[in-house]
């Protein structure tokens, strides 16, 4: 258990509670702050106050960190391919077939139990001794993935996903063969009027803004080899945006064909890189994975036809 003493002074009177604390102890999250606040943990001159409460200079403002929380999920030894690690961030190269996060149906052998057993630094999210999940991959989509640590480097990540400033490079294997080098798809995404377990192309009123950036690489007779960059990152975005101009992603068993031509365990797409700046010292980092076997051998497949 921590505590932390703030003295109000003139810069930060007149502030509301939660912002003013969440500002001053970077540790700490504006929702944890206020989670704290209703536990009774934030005190302004031994008093219990409300979160838009204005403060005063010359108040004194007491904050008790509780001691992290062990993790209510299990630990559990899965091979991990660690690309890069500090006591705030985790980057790794997820594998095809391995889920993100614990769910319904699949409260173990996920990412995050994986992490759990792999990391002994975490400093918490949300007071839980647990990985912070700044972004997710699809079950069957391989690639970069990076992971927060604690609290202050899981906010300022979601700050820069929010703000679009990652690069995040995707290749992909399509079915056709896509006319144009260059172009992008600028299309609202929502869930399926009538299938909810899939997304799909709105109107730009009734979804979210998404906007996906496509290069060919090769051209392979009736298949097409991209690399996509992501500006915003949408649920499924890059599947259901190929999807919806006629390209979808091979082996795609959601927005692809439904008798699928070629037999593969998930979509042919995998996140090649990632670039984002580090949650505390702010220097650029990128890193690059290449893709798993299955995809690489599809490539040469279709490589070994077209010629």
């Amino acid at each position: 258990m921590k505590e932390h003493i703030i003295h109000v002074d003139r810069d930060s009177a007149g502030g509301r509670l939660d912002v003013i604390v969440s500002r001053l102890l970077a540790e700490l999250t504006r929702a944890r702050v206020q989670k704290l606040m209703d536990e009774g943990l934030v005190l302004v001159n031994g008093e219990v106050r409300k979160a838009n409460y204005r403060v005063h200079e010359g108040e004194c403002i007491s904050v008790t960190i509780p001691a992290v929380k062990a993790s209510s999920l299990d630990a559990e030894n899965i091979a991990l391919e660690i690309l890069f690690e500090d006591s705030d961030v985790l980057v790794l190269n997820k594998p095809k077939g391995l889920v993100v996060h614990p769910a319904v149906g699949h409260r173990g052998g996920t990412l995050v139990n994986a992490l759990l057993h792999h990391c002994r630094d975490l400093s918490g999210i949300g007071g839980e001794a647990r990985p912070g999940i700044v972004h997710r991959l699809d079950k069957d989509t391989s690639g970069v993935l990076i992971v927060a640590k604690n609290d202050h480097a899981h906010l300022a990540l979601s700050k820069q996903f929010k703000a679009h400033s990652v690069v995040r490079e995707y290749l992909a294997i399509v079915h056709g063969e896509v006319a144009v080098k260059q172009g992008s798809v600028d299309g609202a995404i929502a869930r399926h009027p009538r299938d909810r377990k899939k997304m799909a192309v709105v109107s730009s009123d009734k979804g979210r803004h998404a906007v996906t950036h496509f290069r060919v690489l090769e051209r392979l007779s009736g298949f097409t080899y991209l690399a996509l960059r992501l500006e915003t990152g949408r649920t499924h975005q890059i599947r259901v945006h190929l999807a919806s101009i006629g390209y979808p992603v091979v082996g795609d068993p959601i927005y692809g064909f439904k008798r699928q031509k070629i037999k593969l365990n998930g979509q042919a797409l995998h996140a090649h890189l990632l670039g984002f700046a580090h949650p505390v010292d702010g220097r650029y980092l990128e890193f690059s994975a290449d893709p798993p076997a299955e995809f690489n051998e599809l490539l040469a497949s279709l490589r070994q036809k077209g010629g």
